[in-house]
């Protein structure tokens, strides 16, 4: 068998993780195909000249097998690309070789197109079409940009509750889509959706490549969801549920124990990283290898905004005094040689500060980095599997940033579940610090079931943390409208996940003004 660098070396990887090529080889779907394209079409990492399409072949997507009801042959699945929905201007098109080996996914990467534009695609496998997308190239970089609209969501455990808030997402007037991790969830541990029924093989927690690719199936599935997906550009990363919850590097999570096992915990994140890549509108750069996946990336928007996509995940040192609950104390937190983003990407997000021209710099971030007192009291209650645990990654990076005078640093964050507003200072230690720039924090699209517009432990978070400007727990997505005078943030909430049809809202509004770092209610 040909190893990944003898086929990169060789470019045979284009048609064998289906990227697209112009191939005189073709192979023919199966004259029983069904429905092949069940999970919908996805598009991501747009450029000015070009994005990643996607989709994946699964007649049968919640085969127990996790091969998604296809037989053991690749099968070419052609693309189009057109200016008008209904194909008459027709732009690009080419094929892709959709193979067992991963799920007969296909991530065709379109180059050549027009900067700045909105186009559709569509795919076709044998006599089957797909539903059209839609997707949009960035400006030029650097060019003059005058507004960006995009929104994020995080967070989307399917047994949790419906999701309802794409269908009101998919409806907004978007750029772009951020998504910023728990895409899925390895364990089932609440079943709130009424009426709802869970399959048998997504009973227990996913810990290989068929469990992992039924979670993804699992969500794809959703109308909403698949919608969403069609209609905008996404960009994609990971937190720790689409492998183990709260794992941290080379150290698992709280799963399964005999995962634990150093051979065992690889070969489980080779398999989760693997059933992401197959499932998401990623990049050939973004193709795992093994127990790793390169997710850290920039994507520009002309002049205006830099999107900075960070892992928080797979570089991290494990968490201090603890697997991330909250503690007092802990003078591990301070250690200088703990690292939530490894050195290599420490530095070029750094060297990022240094050399962009971009109005915005936008870091895409899992876990919060906002201090985050739990305790009311004088003391501090921490939880360390967030940048609370890493302070001497969290100092550098607002350092920098303030070094390098970065006027318009924003940072958005999932995990949480909840909706905040924060500003962050270069250094909690010292009451004085100066506010270097503004985290918003969005809830989540389904975890935690209904939830509620305020807790008693939101009413303690505002209590204890005075740089915290908004709490909020129910269920959404963030909407932001950005130009070069000033970004807004709405919070999009909807009253109830547990049953579908739930109407959308905003419950409260922000603004960053250029060059004033710090939010203030709209």
């Amino acid at each position: 068998m040909l190893s990944r660098r003898q086929l990169l070396r060789t470019g045979s990887v284009a048609a064998l993780v289906g990227v697209g090529a112009a191939s005189s080889a073709r192979f023919a779907a199966p004259r029983r195909l069904g429905e092949p394209f069940s999970l919908g079409v996805a598009s991501g990492e747009p450029t000015s000249d070009g994005v990643v399409l996607w989709t994946r072949l699964a007649p049968d997507p919640l085969a127990p097998d996790g091969y998604g009801g296809m037989t053991v042959d690749p099968v070419t699945v052609d693309y189009e690309v057109a200016d008008d929905e209904l194909f008459t201007k027709v732009v690009a098109r080419g094929s892709a070789v959709a193979t067992r080996a991963l799920g007969h996914s296909v991530h065709p990467e379109v180059f050549g197109l027009a900067p700045d534009r909105w186009y559709h695609y569509r795919f076709r496998a044998g006599s089957a079409i797909s539903p059209v997308g839609r997707t949009r190239t960035a400006p030029l970089p650097n060019s003059p940009t005058q507004r960006l609209r995009f929104a994020f969501a995080s967070c989307q455990s399917w047994s949790s509750g419906y999701y309802t808030a794409y269908e009101h997402l998919r409806a907004e007037d978007l750029d772009l889509v951020v998504h910023l991790g728990d895409y899925i969830y390895e364990s089932s541990w609440v079943l709130a959706r009424r009426g709802a029924h869970m399959p048998p093989q997504l009973a227990d927690e996913a810990v290989d490549l068929s469990g992992y690719r039924l979670r993804y199936a699992q969500a794809k599935a959703e109308v909403p969801l698949q919608n969403a997906h069609a209609a905008f550009p996404w960009l994609v990363t990971l937190d720790d549920h689409e492998l183990d919850n709260n794992w941290a590097g080379e150290r698992p999570g709280l799963g399964v124990d005999v995962y634990r096992l150093p051979p065992l915990y690889r070969r489980r994140k080779a398999a989760a990283f693997q059933a992401m890549y197959e499932h998401q509108p990623m990049r050939l750069a973004q193709l795992p290898a093994g127990p790793s996946m390169h997710l850290h990336r920039r994507y520009s928007f002309g002049d205006l905004a830099e999107f900075t996509m960070l892992d928080t995940r797979q570089y991290r040192t494990p968490q201090a005094c603890g697997d991330g609950s909250a503690v007092i104390g802990c003078a591990d937190r301070f250690a200088t040689d703990r690292t939530i983003l490894g050195a290599a990407q420490r530095d070029w997000l750094v060297n990022g500060f240094a050399t962009s021209q971009a109005r915005w710099q936008i870091l895409g971030n899992q876990v919060a980095m906002a201090q985050s007192d739990y305790d009311p009291g004088p003391g501090l209650l921490l939880g360390t599997d967030a940048w609370d645990g890493y302070i001497a990654d969290r100092n550098t990076v607002l350092g920098a940033a303030t070094d390098h005078a970065v006027d318009n640093l924003v940072v958005i964050t999932g995990d949480r579940h909840e909706n905040y507003v924060a500003d962050l200072r270069r250094d909690y230690a010292d009451p004085e610090s100066p506010v270097v720039a503004t985290e918003f924090t969005g809830t989540s699209i389904s975890t935690g079931s209904d939830g509620a517009d305020i807790t008693d432990a939101g009413r303690s978070l505002l209590a204890a943390n005075p740089d915290m400007k908004f709490y909020n727990r129910q269920r959404g997505y963030v909407r932001v409208d950005l130009d070069h005078r000033q970004w807004r943030n709405d919070f999009r909430v909807v009253p109830y996940v547990s049953r579908p049809g739930a109407p959308i809202s905003t419950r409260a509004s922000f603004v960053v003004e250029d060059g004033t770092p710090g939010a203030v209610q709209a």
